[in-house]
Formats: C-alpha cells, structure tokens, sequence
C-alpha cells in the first residue's frame, strides 16, 4: 500500500474526524478515499454510540452540568461516526451557547445533540431549530424580548455571528435597520413555563410561539417588505450570497486551513477564493445542504493538497480525543475520563462553554506559553505508556519494518506512524541524534524486545512534545 495512500487518509481523519489509528488508516485505505469519505457523509450506515449505556454506567451524565463534556468526550473517541460527532463540535464553536448562563447540562446536551442531528443537513432547518431551541432562546435574552419591550441581542447575533457575518468583499452584509426588523420578527418565540424544580428535578424546558407577544407589523429586512415572522427571517438570510460565504469560510477554516479572525472577514479576502467558490457553488445548487458542501470539500484537490496538510493548529478537543483515539485508552466505559475531560479546559477550550457568544479565538491563539505546556505533557504522557494497547500497536508495526533497525530508521517509522507528521529536517536531525545515542535497534530476545519497547515510548515521548505535532 503506497504511503501517500496512508498519508491522505490520516489527513481525511484529522480533519473530518478525530483520527484513527494506523490499522484503521490501513484499512480505510484498502477501502479506497471516495468510499470512505461516503461513509463518513452518510453515518446512518454504521452503528453508533450506545447512550443508555453510557447513562447505565454514569447516572450522572443526565443532569451534571460538569459530567456532560465528559460524555461528550467519551462520544469523540469511541464514535464510528466521526465526521458527524466533527459537525457537532464545528457548530459548536460557531452557534455558541454556553453553559454558564444556561446553567443546566441537560439543556446543553440538547443543543449539542441538535448540532449532531442536524449538523449536515439544510443551514435553513438548522437556524429555525436553533432559533426555537430553549437553551438559545434563553441564552440570548430573546426570552425577554416583547412587541412593546424588543431586546435584539438575538437578532443581531443571528446576522453577525450565526449566519451572515458583518460583511464581506469589503461592503456590509446587513444594517442597523435590518437587526431592528430581525429582532422585531423574532417577538413571541420564546420558553413555555416550567414546573417547579421540586420534588422530581427540572423539568425539560419546551419552545412556545406566543402570537399575542409577536409583532406582526410590515417591516423590510435585507430589502424585502412583508409582515415578516422568524421563519420568514431565516429565508431571507437563506438567499443571500453573505451567507454562502459565511459557511464556506468557517468550513475552509475548520476544516482546510486557519483562515484570519472572523472579524476581519469583511476586509480581509480569504487564503483560497477558488474553493470558497467552489463551497459557495455547492451551497446554493444544493438549496442549502452542508453535507453537499462537505462532499465538494473532502473531494476536493484544495483539500487533499499536500499544502494544507497541518496548516492549522489542533483544537484541545482534537488534542485530547486524537491523542486517547491513537493510544487507544478510554475505548470502553471507566473511571477518569472527567478529569481528562478538564484537560481541554486547561487547554483552553471549556466544551459546551465558550467565552462568549463569539466563541473562541482559534489557530495560533489556542497557544501559549500556558496552554502549550498542557498539550505537550498530555500527549507525550499518554504516547509514552507502552502498555496501552494502541501504543502496543505503534511498537508492534515498528517492530514489523525489520529484524534491525538503524537509528534513522527508528525515527522514520515513529514520525510516521505517530501521525504521518511534517517534521522539519532540523527536528529530525535532533530526533536521530537521540536515537544514535542508544545504537540499533533489535527485538530478537526478550531482553531486545523490551528494551526496544521503552525506547519506542521514549521517542513517540519525543515527537508528541515537538511544535510539529501541534498542527493537524
């Protein structure tokens, strides 16, 4: 099997999943690129995570606010469905809630689990369930909107940050006017009263229209005039070219390569116009479907591009979940993965709370002088136990290149079956000046075998604390 074959697939997981591990890679690559990249747009193919057994075991993933990342990150790596699990984070990161506001992780678990169902299907029918989801309702104070009292934090937030963005090519997207009128259509969506919290717990709160709370005044919006409702809103914002462009960029960035700042979207073009194009295309000859974008995307020669292979930073998600999906700890249902879960936190990315409605700030400023650290001593921990049954893989394929091996080819086969990595010569040179320190490598006796054991552990130590590694 040729390595590029090997190599294009390790990119495909990193990318539209949370890696894979090197019999997978092996596997997936027999299977052929179109094929598997099929399977992961259409995950009703393969059989997914068991809930009621991960809330058999943990009873404290229904309502634990804190226990709800951990399930999330449970789902992360043992999910067969990888790309559909990845559209649940991206939206995550774009159509943020957060929980300390919303204040229960059940309502959380709602939203994320809305992100997973509907995550690759039509933008039109995400943002209508967004807007009626409770969590969201109540996150962006549209519970406290009134015909008579409008509050437009969530009609603007709608237009900058969920579906059109400020502006772009330079011009504006939408004006003050059109965020008055989007507010005043979005009057009367709002939570229906709960039941009391006692004695059975909180109650699963539900979306209600309130027709006598909603303005049914005219009021013009992005240049059409009618007695506009909320659905009405989201059509509008559908049509327009602002929004083809507001996706294509968050998916070029999530998923190809770290694009600028959001903010500076309007006056700053994107690092491909080509493929944003070719996103836009798909966009609206689709009528809207994100996973026809996603298959114009993962099918394109701008994806497979060797160029863009590890140009973008991993998130702490795909840094945590990548690193317990190679070393293939966590697979099944046990103690400790909630303290694992605060290691993206540590990193930076506090999962189903972002900062802000913003969400966070990605590429290079997921790291500092703080949270590089975190990463380094989680990864290079965790390749380092020789007795996890991925890191027992890892050894078994070095072992497999030759009864001998050379320093130099020690170091060839750990950067590639670590991950395929980009290491540059001078990283290299460093690793095999290490590696020549202890001689050849042989695993013919017990005593070689071990020994060839803990050095292995020692240099995938080695390569998961390089800069390299912290690109995917």
């Amino acid at each position: 099997m040729a390595d590029q074959d090997i190599a294009l697939m390790a990119h495909l997981f990193r990318r539209a999943g949370f890696g894979a591990s090197r019999d997978d890679l092996e596997a997936y690559a027999a299977k052929g690129y179109e094929a598997t990249v099929e399977e992961l747009l259409n995950p009703e193919t393969q059989p997914g995570v068991e809930e009621d057994l991960m809330l058999r075991y943990n009873q404290s993933f229904r309502e634990s606010n804190q226990a709800r990342d951990q399930q999330w990150l449970y789902r992360m790596v043992n999910e067969p469905r990888q790309l559909q699990e990845k559209m649940a984070l991206f939206w995550h990161t774009i159509l943020c809630g957060g929980n300390t506001k919303i204040d229960s992780g059940y309502e959380m678990h709602r939203m994320i689990n809305m992100f997973r169902e509907k995550g690759t299907g039509s933008f039109r029918d995400l943002l209508l369930d967004l807007s009626k989801n409770p969590g969201m309702i109540y996150y962006l104070d549209n519970s406290e909107s009134h015909k008579t009292a409008v509050n437009e934090n969530y009609g603007r937030e709608l237009l900058e940050l969920f579906s059109l963005g400020v502006g772009m090519d330079e011009q504006f997207n939408y004006s003050e006017d059109d965020v008055k009128a989007c507010a005043l259509a979005f009057t009367g969506w709002n939570i229906a009263p709960a039941y009391p919290p006692f004695p059975y717990g909180r109650s699963q709160w539900q979306f209600r229209f309130d027709p006598a709370d909603h303005d049914d005044s005219v009021k013009t919006f992005l240049g059409e005039t009618g007695r506009w409702n909320g659905d009405d809103i989201i059509d509008i914002i559908c049509k327009q070219p602002g929004a083809a462009r507001f996706i294509a960029r968050h998916m070029y960035d999530f998923f190809v390569a770290d694009e600028p700042p959001v903010p500076s979207w309007r006056q700053t073009p994107p690092r491909d116009m080509e493929a944003i194009k070719t996103l836009e295309k798909a966009y609206f000859d689709s009528g809207y479907n994100i996973k026809a974008m996603l298959r114009a995307l993962l099918t394109s020669d701008f994806f497979k591009s060797e160029d863009v292979r590890f140009a973008k930073v991993k998130n702490p998600a795909e840094i945590v979940a990548g690193t317990l999906r190679l070393v293939g700890d966590h697979r099944e249902i046990k103690p400790g993965l909630w303290e694992i879960a605060q290691e993206c936190t540590y990193m930076g990315m506090n999962l189903m709370d972002p900062p802000t409605v913003e969400g966070w700030h990605t590429g290079y400023e997921w790291i500092d002088s703080g949270t590089l650290v975190e990463r380094v001593n989680f990864a290079s921990e965790y390749l380092g136990q020789t007795d996890l049954p991925g890191v027992q893989s890892l050894v078994n394929h070095l072992m497999a290149l030759g009864e001998s091996l050379s320093p130099a080819q020690f170091v060839e086969g750990s950067i590639d079956l670590v991950g395929t990595l980009n290491l540059t010569e001078d990283t290299r040179q460093a690793l095999v000046a290490h590696a020549q320190e202890g001689g050849d490598l042989r695993h013919g006796t017990e005593a070689d075998r071990a020994e060839f054991t803990r050095r292995a552990g020692e240099m995938f130590q080695m390569i998961a604390s390089t800069s390299e590694f912290q690109f995917g």
